[in-house]
């Protein structure tokens, strides 16, 4: 029973030093303003709403391959989400909002199978004992594959995930 209560102490103080450096983080952002020049550089320099979210995503499998998903979300949403929000997407503020969060977290989420480096990808490796890297790496590939297609789907057609979001 010690043992369990000292790992959980550990794993606890982890999962809240992650969070104060994402305060720390976010407190320099804030100071800084960087949200608010992006936008202003976005708008100054008329670029796609969409090719600027698709290089979020890009940046998001970048970052899956090497941080937590949990580190990723929490260090990026308050840079990316003033940005989104002052882009025009021709959809309200709240949906614009869902599509952003559900896009992220689905690319987050692939990023953590994505090779090189999915983090996930060494977990399945670890547990499955005596299979190699390489060969995980290839059983992961058709679930890669289809999440990649699941993203393209729903960052070009927004209206399809509202849609979604609305019958289920």
């Amino acid at each position: 029973m010690v043992e369990v209560i000292e790992s959980t102490a550990i794993t606890s103080a982890m999962i809240f030093l992650v969070l104060l450096g994402a305060e720390f983080f976010n407190s320099f952002i804030a100071l800084t303003q960087l949200p608010n020049q992006l936008g202003e550089i976005a708008l100054e320099n008329n670029l796609s709403p969409f090719l600027i979210v698709a290089c979020i995503l890009v940046l998001y499998l970048f970052l899956g391959c090497l941080m937590d998903s949990l580190a990723m979300i929490l260090l990026t949403i308050p840079v990316f989400f003033p940005l989104i929000m002052t882009l025009e997407f021709g959809m309200t503020p709240e949906e614009t909002a869902i599509w952003f969060g559900i896009l992220t977290l689905i690319v987050v989420e692939v990023g953590l199978i994505t090779p090189p480096v999915g983090l996930n990808v060494f977990i399945i490796n670890k547990m499955a004992g005596d299979v190699s890297i390489s060969e995980t790496f290839k059983g992961v590939l058709p679930f890669l594959v289809s999440d990649i297609f699941r993203v393209i789907l729903l960052f070009s057609f927004p209206g399809i995930t509202l849609f979604l979001l609305k019958v289920f």
